[in-house]
Parts: C-alpha cells; sequence; structure tokens
C-alpha cells in the first residue's frame, strides 16, 4: 500500500511591495472597460440541418448524451430532469419522456412540479388512466399537497366524471384541508345544482373550522335558498356553540342584519341588547352604530338614543377614572352631554372638567386645558344664555392662569369680545389694558388695536402702536402697519417720519420688508427723488444684487425721458461694485437681468456690450481635503464663472493651461509671448475646455510639471 502524502495547499506568492499604486483604479473605471469590450459582435451559433434519419439518430444520441451528461453531474438539479423530458417529448418520445419523469420522482419524490409537469404531459397527449395513476401516487404520497387535489378535481370535472370528482373530493376532505378546499368542494356541488349535499358540507365544515365567519357563511347559503328557518336555526347553533365567554360581535352583527332583511326588528332589538349586555365595551362600537341606523329607521329614536348615550357616558366614565386629565375624553363626554340639554347635568360636568388643573406650570400642557374653560363660556353665553355666570367663567380663568410664567392671548381677547357684545366698551377697555400691562404679547397688541380701528378710534389706535413699538421696536411689521395706518388717514408726513424712524432701529427682525415698503411708500407719493435716496442710504448697508436690482427696475419704470439711462447707470455701478465680491453668482445674476433690459429697451450695441459681460464656466480642479483639514490625496472637479475682465488680472490661469496641453503630450510647444496667449486663451474661455488644475500649486507640483 503506497504512503498517504499529505495534500499540498496553493503556493502563497510574498507580496513584494505594499505600497499604494501610482495609478488608482476606480471601480467605475474597471465597469467601463468591461462594457466597452463587450461591443464586439459574437455571432450566434449556426441552425443546424437535419437532412436523413441517420443525421436525426446521430442528433439525439448526442443531445441525449448532453442530457444524461448534465443530470450525472448534479442529480438534485432538477431543472436539468425538466429540460430532457420535455425535449424527449418535444422528439415523440412519449416512453422516454415517462421514463424520465420516473428517474427524477426517484430522485425527488417531494417535488411537487415534477408531480404536476408530469401529469400534465398525459394529460395533453390524452392518456387520462395514466394522468389518473399519477395523480392517485401523488396525493397518496403528498396528501398535504392542495394543488395536487385541484388540479386532480379539475381534470375529473373537465371529462364530466361528477361522481369520481365526488370521491376525490371526499377523499380530500378527509385530511381536513384548509378552509379554501372546503369552498371549492361546496361551489362543485352547487355548480350541479346538489343543495343537500352542499348543506352536508357545510354541517362538517363548520365542525372542522369553526370560526366565526363559516357559521355566518353557512347561515348566508341557508338565506340564499330561502331556507329562513334554517339559516336563523344556524346562527342560534353559531352563539351556542360560542356561549357568553367567546362571543363575536360579528356573529352577533350578522345574526341582527338577518333579522332585519325578515323584517323582524323585534328579534333583531333583542340580539343588539344582547350584545351591548354581554360583549366588552370595547368592541361595541359597530353594534352601536348598527341599532342606530336600525332604530333610525324603523324603530323609537328617543329610546334607543336613551340608551346609547347612557353606554357612551358609562365608557366615558370608565376612561376618566383611569385618566381624569384626558382633556380629549373630556372633549367627547362633554360634547354629548350637551346635545341632552340639561343645564344643570353639563355644569357639573364643566366643573369636574375645570378642576383638573395641570400639576406643572408649563404652557405646553395648559393649551387643551384651557379649551375647557373656553367652552364652559361659550355654552353659558349660547346656549344656557347666563350672562353672569360667563363673566365669572371668564373672570376665575383668568385668575387661574399663572401670568407671570405664561398666558394665553386668546382667553383675553374672547373675554374683551365677550363684553364687546353686551356693548360694555369701557370694560372691553380695561380687560384689555390690563391685559397689555399684566403680559403684553403680540398677539393682544394687534387684537386690541384692530379692535379700536372697527370701532374708528384712532387716537386711541396711534397710543396703542406707541405702546406696541416701546415693547417690540425690532418687529418691522408693526412700524410698517403703524405707517399704513397714518397713511390711511391721509397724514403722509406722520407716515414718513415712522419709516424714517423705523430704518434707523439698529436691531430688525425683517429689515427687507422694511425698506421695501418705505420705498413703495414713496414710490406711491411720487417722491422719486427721495426713492433715490432711500436706495442709495440701503445700498451703503448692503450691495445685495436684489437691492440694484430693485433700484434698476424702479429707474427702468419712471415715465421720464432719462429713464433709460438713469437704469442703465445703476446697472454699470452694480457691476462695477460687484467685480470685488466673493459671490459670482450674483454678479451673473445681474449680467442677465441687465442683459433681459438691454433686449427689451436697448440698442444691438448695448446688448452686444453686455453679452461681453457674460461669463465662461470653466471646469477646474482642487484637492479634496478630510475633515480636520489634512490633504487627502485626492482631486475634485468643479465649474466656476469666470468672466472676462477676470481673466486678464489671472495670468496664471494662462500658465496653467499651457502647462495642461504641454502634459497632454502636445508636440510643439510655443515659443514667443504673443503665441502662448492665443493658444491658452482658447483653452481658458472655451465652454467644454480641459479641466484646469487648482489655481494654487505647491513648489513640488510645479517641479512635476516642468
Amino acid at each position: 500500500m503506497e504512503d498517504e502524502r499529505p495534500a499540498k495547499g496553493p503556493k502563497i506568492v510574498p507580496v513584494k511591495n505594499k505600497m499604494p499604486a501610482s495609478i488608482q483604479i476606480t471601480a467605475e473605471q474597471l465597469l467601463r472597460e468591461a462594457k466597452e469590450k463587450q461591443l464586439e459582435y459574437v455571432a450566434p451559433p449556426p441552425k443546424q440541418k437535419i437532412s436523413d434519419p441517420e443525421e436525426l439518430a446521430e442528433y439525439r444520441m448526442k443531445k441525449r448524451k448532453e442530457m444524461e451528461d448534465a443530470i450525472r453531474k448534479n442529480r438534485q438539479k432538477m431543472v436539468n430532469w425538466v429540460k430532457y423530458a420535455h425535449w424527449e417529448e418535444q422528439q415523440q418520445e412519449i416512453q422516454r419522456a415517462r421514463s424520465i419523469w420516473e428517474r427524477a420522482l426517484d430522485v425527488d419524490y417531494r417535488n411537487i412540479a415534477i408531480w404536476l409537469k408530469y401529469a400534465e404531459m398525459e394529460m395533453r397527449y390524452k392518456q387520462i388512466n395514466h394522468a389518473r395513476n399519477i395523480w392517485d401516487r401523488a396525493i397518496a404520497i403528498l396528501p398535504r399537497a392542495n394543488q395536487l387535489w385541484y388540479k386532480y378535481t379539475y381534470m375529473e370535472e373537465m371529462l364530466s366524471n361528477i361522481a369520481g370528482c365526488r370521491q376525490i373530493f371526499e377523499r380530500w376532505m378527509e385530511w381536513q384541508p384548509d378552509e379554501q378546499a372546503w369552498n371549492t368542494y361546496i361551489k362543485f356541488e352547487l355548480r350541479y345544482n346538489e343543495l343537500e349535499r352542499a348543506r352536508m358540507i357545510y354541517e362538517r365544515f363548520v365542525v372542522t373550522h369553526p370560526e366565526p365567519k363559516n357559521w355566518t357563511r353557512y347561515a348566508k347559503f341557508e338565506e340564499q335558498n330561502s331556507y329562513i328557518k334554517s339559516a336563523r336555526r344556524v346562527y342560534e347553533r353559531a352563539i351556542e356553540f360560542f356561549g357568553e365567554e367567546h362571543i363575536n360581535e360579528r356573529l352577533l352583527l350578522e345574526f341582527a342584519r338577518f333579522e332585519e332583511h325578515q323584517k323582524e326588528h323585534e328579534r333583531c332589538r333583542m340580539i343588539y341588547k344582547y350584545a351591548l349586555e354581554h360583549l366588552p365595551k370595547s368592541s361595541c362600537e359597530d353594534i352601536f352604530k348598527a341599532y342606530t341606523i336600525h332604530e333610525k329607521k324603523y324603530g323609537d329614536r328617543t329610546g334607543i338614543e336613551d340608551v346609547i348615550t347612557s353606554k357612551r357616558k358609562f365608557q366615558y366614565e370608565e376612561v376618566l377614572k383611569e385618566n381624569s386629565m384626558d382633556y380629549d375624553t373630556w372633549f367627547d363626554y362633554l360634547r354629548l352631554l350637551e346635545s341632552e340639554e340639561e343645564f344643570a347635568i353639563i355644569r357639573e360636568a364643566y366643573e369636574r372638567a375645570i378642576a383638573q388643573i395641570p400639576p406643572i406650570q408649563e404652557k405646553r400642557y395648559w393649551r387643551r386645558y384651557i379649551y375647557l374653560w373656553i367652552n364652559y363660556a361659550l355654552f353659558e353665553e349660547l346656549e344656557a344664555e347666563d350672562i353672569e355666570r360667563t363673566r365669572d367663567v371668564y373672570k376665575a380663568c383668568i385668575n387661574l392662569i399663572p401670568h407671570k410664567k405664561f398666558t394665553f392671548g386668546k382667553i383675553w381677547l374672547y373675554y374683551a369680545q365677550f363684553e364687546l357684545r353686551q356693548k360694555e366698551l369701557a370694560s372691553v377697555r380695561k380687560i384689555l389694558g390690563t391685559a397689555i400691562g399684566m403680559c403684553p404679547k403680540d398677539k393682544l397688541f394687534r387684537g386690541y388695536i384692530d379692535l379700536e380701528i372697527q370701532l374708528r378710534e384712532f387716537d386711541y389706535c396711534r397710543r396703542l402702536y406707541e405702546k406696541f413699538l416701546e415693547f417690540g421696536p425690532d418687529n418691522c411689521t408693526t412700524w410698517i402697519k403703524f405707517a399704513e395706518l397714518e397713511s390711511i388717514l391721509g397724514d403722509i408726513d406722520r407716515a414718513r417720519s415712522i419709516y424714517e424712524l423705523a430704518i434707523e432701529q439698529t436691531r430688525l427682525d425683517m429689515p427687507e420688508l422694511l425698506w421695501k415698503a418705505f420705498i413703495d411708500f414713496e414710490i406711491e407719493q411720487q417722491e422719486y427723488d427721495r426713492a433715490r435716496r432711500l436706495y442709495s442710504k440701503l445700498l451703503k448697508k448692503t450691495q445685495h444684487v436684489k437691492v440694484w436690482l430693485s433700484m434698476a427696475q424702479f429707474e427702468a419704470s419712471i415715465e421720464e425721458s432719462d429713464s433709460i439711462d438713469r437704469a442703465r447707470d445703476v446697472f454699470e455701478q452694480a457691476y462695477k461694485t460687484l467685480r470685488t465680491a466673493s459671490d459670482k453668482e450674483e454678479r451673473l445674476m445681474l449680467v442677465e437681468h441687465w442683459l433681459d433690459f438691454e433686449k427689451e429697451r436697448g440698442t444691438k450695441e448695448s446688448v452686444s456690450r453686455v453679452e461681453s459681460y457674460l461669463p465662461k464656466r470653466i471646469k477646474q480642479r482642487r484637492k479634496v481635503l478630510t475633515e480636520d483639514g489634512s490633504d487627502s490625496g485626492q482631486w475634485e472637479e468643479y465649474m466656476q464663472l469666470v468672466f472676462p475682465d477676470d481673466e486678464a488680472v489671472q495670468p496664471h490661469l494662462k500658465l496653467l493651461a499651457m502647462a495642461k496641453r504641454w502634459k497632454k503630450g502636445q508636440d510643439e510647444v510655443p515659443t514667443s509671448t504673443n503665441d502662448t496667449i492665443d493658444s491658452t486663451s482658447s483653452i481658458t474661455t472655451a465652454e467644454d475646455s480641459v479641466p484646469l488644475p487648482e489655481s494654487h500649486i505647491d513648489d513640488e507640483e510645479m517641479n512635476d510639471e516642468s
């Protein structure tokens, strides 16, 4: 016997150089190269034409050998067996195909697809007895594979073998399959009007699968076939079967609907009452709805609403026992009580609700609670019509809120509006004045001012606006509203003074709105010189491009002889100012609007002049920095706007473009200065130019380039 030597493993090749390669290849490049290599067209193999029996026999022998080799390599791969059997079937070799299917079943007899394809082949060639033999073997081996039973019964029914199909169904039902199988058997009997047989199947079905939906389906079957007493008996048996412990809401609901269809309204009421008494409260929503609809149609509405209301009250009380500060439940409960119009009970419920004060003095916990007071006051005013009690509710609510920490402007405004409806103007001013003095808020000021405007008390409005601006001098909306009020009243000088005082504030929340309102105000008054001075003053504070565009639009909109020249001067000045700005997008926006203006109102020379200011978009490269600011060793491309007048002040771009061309392997390098400028300018000004390196280059990189 020879000595057993250990098998040698693969030879490990030592890595000589572990440094990263100088040229890094990305995954994207690998995929692109692989795709490019597949561009060559590979012709398909030629079709083989068979001209005589000997050649056909040789072809079949070769094909069978290939199939057998594939099966021999992997017997568990059922795809090879199926292909082999289908090929033999195409060659009209049915006996060989049967042999292959049988061999496949020897390998894996649990494969349902093999049984199905085998039987379907026999059915295609009308070999019914062979097919029956296969189906019998399949369902004997795999009785839980419902697909086999479905196919077997379908074949027998297509052959009009009703008795044989029924026998197969009976064999199937002995295994107690799922609900779909029973329903299929029942539909089979109904197709041949075998109602008694279908009823017997239903009896076995509800015993095997005693779910409520199956009992309901059985009862509906009896009802559809006009067996009303049998249907009622089925429902009653179902309720007895489940008992009071496992009673089902849907079953009782269907039973009640059945009685309603039969116009047995008293029976229907008894079923609903039985459900409400025995079902848990959380499962009675659909019962309540159906019971209410039934009574609205056929019964005494008042009586049933009392029953439902009492049940809902009980539910709300149970929820509030668990959490007395569930304000949403309080809202629903109080809404239910208000529908009964019993004021004593409603007041008692409101008193209980408002007694549930939030334990934490934070506004977010009080937001829902405060609406209980508002609803209480509205109920007393609108429903009970008790004015004194309404006033007491508002006073109690205001005394309860900790105004030093937070307040609710709506409660003050509701209280003031209530007193206004009672024509107590002195009380209204006293309430809102107290509110502003105790807890000033924007909402309170605005509400008070709107009220005085409606009363046409403009002197009060002025004093309120002054107080409002003392409270919040940074609120631009307040300044604008105050000035608009004076403008509406015709006091232009006062409005202008307000605007001038507003723009002098050191801190404003939205200064752009204030400046725009002031400028629009002067334009409306046709004070164009004042508007120009305002623009000039604004441009001293900010050089934003939108300010320049607004000023140019203003100059162009004035109907004067030199309006176009003035607008053009604004564009010129803006362009000169924005040349030094870092944001080139604003400069581009200015040039585009300028070009639109010249196209609309200028000449061809002015249009061409502005077009010469349009920038070029040039690809450039820059180093990618890591989060800590160090060099990552990678470069990224980005688009940069290069204006024509910027190229003159950036000569290093031409030098770098020249270095880029030299690096790409240009044969001739321009020697004269003029040639250099001409050759590089075509690169830097072209839109689809080669990517340029970053403008800042280290000494080492310059040495590498040279």
